[in-house]
């Protein structure tokens, strides 16, 4: 180890750049998170990434169609549409308890249908 490292050039941040997202702040409820971490696991994913695919295939859908892929990264591209109004949200937000509902339900190994 050296006794002094030179900081001179150095930049603040993460090192990963994480280009087309932003870090933001959010608050879930805890039964979302659970769930997404569950799916998570036993996808082989990490419990954000299924939340954002979780809601990027809500939001940019049309009409209940996946919204397009990058051919390359097999990742969908896009920002919320113009004209989603605080119902649609509203909406989203139903059909996301509903899903998580779903999962669950899945998910409890002594539920039988």
């Amino acid at each position: 180890m050296k006794d002094e490292y030179d900081f001179s050039n150095a930049k603040r941040g993460a090192v990963a750049s994480s280009k087309g997202k932003t870090r933001i702040t959010i608050m879930l409820d805890d039964t979302v998170i659970e769930a997404a971490r569950t799916l998570a696991e036993n996808e082989g994913f990490g419990y954000q990434t299924v939340i954002n695919n979780t809601l990027r295939q809500a939001l940019l859908s049309d009409k209940g169609q996946a919204a397009k892929a990058d051919p390359h990264s097999g990742v969908s591209r896009g920002h919320l549409k113009k004209g989603v109004t605080a119902t649609d949200l509203k909406c989203l937000e139903k059909k996301l308890a509903e899903a998580l509902s779903e999962i669950h339900r899945v998910m409890e190994p002594d539920v039988r249908p």
